[in-house]
């Protein structure tokens, strides 16, 4: 069976509290067109309801406390998360749950203690003296009153905050005493120094207390749910260490089928190739550079040569371990990682990706529903169903490239025993164009039509299973054998 992900969130849902609602309604529809594992947003209490989710306050609290002056989160209440996880379930749809473990914000009294102030371009570099600040670190979680935990957070179980009330200054401030400090360079990016620090109270993973609670809390989450799989938010900012600690310790004992994907934000693949290696390669990640590549390819229009769509992506090298995306919730307009993918390129990027042989493929929520933002742009639906169905039905079996031309390329399924029909795609991000490919000798004489139906005209695969398959400008194209 081909696998396929949804994205089932923006950064710019309504706070309307009915998304686990929606997703729950959603789940014989997303069976039918194909999609076999659902990624939720964080499903967590954070700073406020209108938070994404990604302010983390209480992993605790799923929408069951009145905490942060509200009890649902932005998407719902935890009753109607379960009850969505359990529809899907019931439809064989697996669930990724975003996980954010890399800080803590909102919390609900302040401490003091003595940090230096560094550089946010190098965090090494000490900018300041030491010496006692104030600022918010201790989560005690009154509105949860211990329930499922009584760890209290300090701040000592962080490495490094961003505000100091006393002088009232803004910054990256690293936190001082026993065994204190960054993590070590070689666990997380280098970038400005070491980017172990990212954004609100910063948490040490190698405080002994953290470990155990952090493990007790994923098994508790684990089993509190029935989720799948985790997505790890921001693992370069993460202690590797901890994290392969973190990984294994799951898959003890919620088997090693627990899937997980880590989000190491680059695009360079040395650097997501070092991470993997630090797993044994038994993880997935997402393929930053290839999602960039069709960023370009759409802004560059003719002008990028579609034979460099892969270089340097995990695809092209480790595409087991790859999951290949178009957009997500940081790439979309207004996003402090934005690289939007535009409109006219999206059927051929969701093309690529659903269509070949190599990595995990996820459709972003707002290319097939619409975006909810500023973005005038309501998705491309109808492509996306047509190129789900042919995954579910067509491309199978090995895939044979056509990349003679930087403008017009095409690969072909042969099909397998299952599904011994194949496909032969082409597209182009140019002119109109042509290309010669080969189905296999076994549909030879087959009459074959387009899927997509950009183009009208039937083709006849001669003896040899050849036939040269026609795309409109700026077009993709997907030939199949025509129904009998």
């Amino acid at each position: 069976m081909n696998g396929t992900m949804m994205q089932y969130f923006e950064w710019d849902l309504p706070n309307d509290g009915k998304h686990w609602k929606r997703l729950k309604e959603d789940a014989e529809h997303l069976k039918e067109i194909g999609i076999t594992a659902v990624w939720i947003p964080p499903c967590f209490k954070s700073v406020g309801q209108d938070d994404v989710g990604y302010g983390i306050y209480d992993l605790y609290d799923l929408g069951e406390f009145d905490q942060k002056g509200t009890v649902r989160t932005k998407y719902g209440t935890k009753e109607e998360l379960l009850e969505a996880i359990k529809a899907l379930h019931e439809q064989d749809i697996h669930v990724y749950a975003d996980v954010v473990l890399n800080h803590k914000a909102g919390a609900d009294e302040t401490e003091q203690f003595e940090a230096t102030p560094v550089d946010p371009e190098n965090r090494h570099d000490a900018i300041g003296d030491t010496r006692e600040i104030e600022s918010w670190t201790h989560f005690n979680f009154p509105g949860r009153e211990g329930k499922y935990s009584e760890f209290a957070w300090h701040w000592y179980h962080f490495s490094g905050v961003s505000e100091d009330d006393i002088s009232g200054e803004q910054g990256i401030y690293r936190i001082e005493g026993d065994d204190k400090g960054w993590a070590p360079d070689e666990h997380v990016s280098t970038e400005f120094g070491n980017f172990d620090y990212l954004m609100f109270a910063d948490i040490d993973y190698s405080h002994p207390e953290v470990i155990e609670e952090t493990k007790k809390w994923i098994h508790w989450f684990i089993e509190e749910t029935g989720i799948d799989g985790i997505r790890l938010d921001a693992v370069k900012h993460i202690d590797s260490h901890f994290m392969r600690d973190l990984i294994d310790d799951v898959r003890e004992v919620h088997g090693e089928d627990f899937f997980f994907v880590a989000e190491y934000w680059h695009q360079r693949y040395k650097y997501l190739d070092e991470y993997l290696e630090e797993h044994d390669y038994s993880i997935s990640m997402m393929d930053v550079r290839f999602h960039y590549a069709l960023h370009e390819a759409s802004k560059q229009h003719n002008d990028f040569d579609l034979r460099r769509l892969l270089d340097g992506t995990l695809y092209k090298t480790n595409a087991e371990q790859a999951v290949t995306f178009v957009e997500n919730h940081d790439s979309q307009p207004g996003q402090s990682l934005e690289s939007y993918v535009e409109p006219w390129f999206k059927p051929l990027a969701y093309g690529f990706i659903l269509l070949s042989y190599y990595g995990y493929p996820c459709v972003f929520y707002s290319d097939y529903y619409g975006y909810k933002g500023d973005v005038e742009y309501d998705g491309c639906r109808g492509e996306i169903e047509v190129l789900l169905k042919a995954r579910k039905e067509y491309a199978y079996g090995e895939q044979y490239n056509y990349l003679d031309h930087g403008n017009c390329i095409g690969f072909t399924r042969t099909g397998n025993d299952e599904h011994p029909e194949g496909c032969a795609v082409i597209m182009s991000n140019g002119d109109e164009g042509y290309k010669e490919m080969s189905v296999g000798e076994l549909h030879a004489n087959e009459v074959y039509v387009d899927l997509m139906k950009n183009r009208e005209e039937e083709i006849e695969i001669d003896d040899e299973g050849k036939a040269t398959f026609p795309v409109n400008a700026e077009s993709i194209s997907v030939w199949v054998r025509k129904a009998d």
